[in-house]
């Protein structure tokens, strides 16, 4: 039976949700975290729902094989697809991440909101909700294809991607833009040459990250001990976990 010394499961489509991971230890230092990326099975965010939950259910029996005592669904389209579904069956706390979209909301000027994520994202029911409470002068950006090229740390690809992306909008009139993929983040360093600097560029990972904190304290689930990280792979262990691993040393050199 999970205790406070059980770790927390976090997982994603891919190598994206690696970013959350460093939130979260960043925020519950004294945690043990198992991440699993789903890389043989990606990208979740061109899928069709039913696919996602067949791929989400495989991941989380592996997770619950290994005891974990809370589970972070570090992908934002497993979050649309399969969030409520999993609280309604599972006991132990799932925590999903969401596009930052409330914090941008509050955040805009008059100007206008680019909200980055999977077409899969985009199309559920949990983003559209969230975008009627806080999509005041946000445009939708569905963006296939571009969670590869992080995969593959193609980053010039990327940029040219990006720029493409961008090209229809003044962006001295853009307030901020919503990061609504966990893959996403490492684009940051390219967001920051491409944006004026006037714009914020926000997504969910200490939103998550405080979460976790909340309810694992209001299930007196905190851990006390001297934290860890485990890293697992559905794809190729010997390709995918340099890249995990690489991509958690600049996640974590980011939130210093």
């Amino acid at each position: 039976m999970a205790d406070k010394r059980s770790p927390v499961g976090v997982f994603d489509s891919g190598v994206g949700g690696i970013g959350t991971l460093a939130a979260l230890r960043r925020e519950l230092p004294k945690e043990r975290f198992l991440f699993y990326g789903d890389t043989a099975n990606a990208p979740y965010g061109t899928k069709t729902r039913e696919a996602c939950m067949a791929c989400i259910d495989h991941v989380m029996q592996r997770l619950l094989a290994q005891d974990v005592k809370a589970v972070v669904i570090a992908c934002n389209t497993a979050s649309a697809v399969a969030a409520a579904e999993l609280r309604a069956r599972c006991e132990l706390p799932i925590v999903a991440i969401e596009p930052a979209l409330k914090p941008a909301y509050e955040l805009r000027r008059d100007g206008t909101i680019l909200v980055l994520a999977t077409p899969m994202t985009l199309q559920l029911e949990k983003f559209r909700a969230l975008y009627e409470r806080y999509g005041e002068g946000a445009v939708p950006l569905p963006c296939p294809g571009l969670m590869e090229l992080v995969e593959q740390e193609a980053h010039e690809q990327a940029r040219r991607y990006l720029t493409e992306l961008f090209s229809p909008y003044d962006l001295n009139r853009v307030d901020a833009v919503v990061l609504g993929c966990t893959h996403y983040v490492f684009l940051r360093p390219i967001l920051r040459e491409l944006l004026p600097d006037t714009v914020s560029v926000l997504d969910g990972n200490q939103g998550t990250a405080r979460q976790l904190r909340r309810v694992l304290t209001a299930r007196g689930l905190l851990a006390d001990g001297v934290g860890s990280v485990m890293l697992e792979t559905s794809g190729d262990p010997a390709k995918v976990i340099p890249v995990m691993e690489r991509l958690l040393v600049r996640a974590e050199k980011e939130l210093q």
